[in-house]
């Protein structure tokens, strides 16, 4: 079986096993999606989370292009602590395809671009919910939304598929990530101060007191986030889903949308 001109290995292997979806079922929700999930991926180096056998299996993620994949995969040299990598970027369908029948089953990507790697062009908060708060971390999300929204923000607001939310915004690529950082560090400590009872900073869970963690520290260098339209690795096979913010108060959990239902939705939307 071919799709985009690529053999589809071991296309009845099982990859979530409690929805009953298949390699092919991957491969083919990837081509589907391809014309939504590219432009969040275009130009930017990814980290790969693969699960060839199936996510109820040990998964790894990775950072560096295989030796074995294909020319017309797109590569790019990453400066590191520890010399240099070369990894994938993905900036057409059958790119997208080749890996997901690798059992990529989520894209994880950096906060620049390849021109620019050492200037992000967008900001991420990730909204980590305390434990079964997740009313709680809607309403952080929508504080924080507003809070964004006074400081002359355009914030944008992401399910993650997985367990609470990502808000972003796009920013020049006058600054590195370091200098970045500490303006964004200023901005989640100004939330923290504007809502106490809810928002934390903390990093070590027992330092939280049931609040929402506001992760602000992965806007770094090498750092990523989820892609948009990406499937997760958990049962329910979430999918990382874009909202308006006049949808936020109707999202029941993180993984709202699911491999089951994110077309209807795209459907209704489009």
């Amino acid at each position: 079986m071919k799709i985009e001109d690529i053999d589809i290995s071991n296309p009845e292997k099982t990859i979530f096993p409690d929805r009953e979806i298949t390699k092919l079922d991957l491969v083919n929700y990837y081509e589907k999606i391809a014309d939504k999930m590219l432009p969040y991926l275009k130009d930017r180096p990814l980290t790969l989370q693969r699960f060839p056998d199936g996510i109820d299996t040990n998964g790894f993620y990775q950072k560096n292009a295989a030796d074995y994949f294909p020319d017309y995969i797109e590569r790019i040299s990453i400066e590191t602590k520890q010399g240099k990598n070369t990894q994938v970027i993905c900036n057409d369908k059958k790119t997208l395809i080749y890996l997901a029948n690798q059992g990529v089953v989520t894209f994880h990507t950096w906060l620049s671009k390849k021109d620019e790697l050492q200037k992000p062009d967008k900001v991420v908060f990730d909204l980590d919910p305390p434990k079964n708060a997740f009313e709680k971390t809607k309403d952080a999300t929508r504080k924080i939304g507003e809070f964004l929204k006074n400081e002359g923000k355009d914030a944008h607001v992401m399910t993650t598929g997985k367990s609470g939310f990502h808000i972003w915004y796009a920013v020049k690529r006058t600054k590195d990530f370091d200098e970045r950082r500490e303006e964004i560090k200023e901005l989640a400590e100004k939330m923290k101060e504007k809502h106490p009872d809810i928002i934390t900073t903390a990093t070590r869970k027992n330092k939280r007191d049931d609040k929402v963690f506001v992760d602000y520290l992965r806007n770094a260098y090498g750092q990523t986030s989820v892609c948009p339209y990406s499937l997760r690795s958990i049962p329910s096979a979430g999918v990382a889903t874009p909202i308006r913010w006049d949808e936020l108060l109707k999202i029941e959990k993180a993984d709202h949308y699911t491999f089951d239902n994110i077309f209807r939705r795209l459907g209704q939307k489009d």
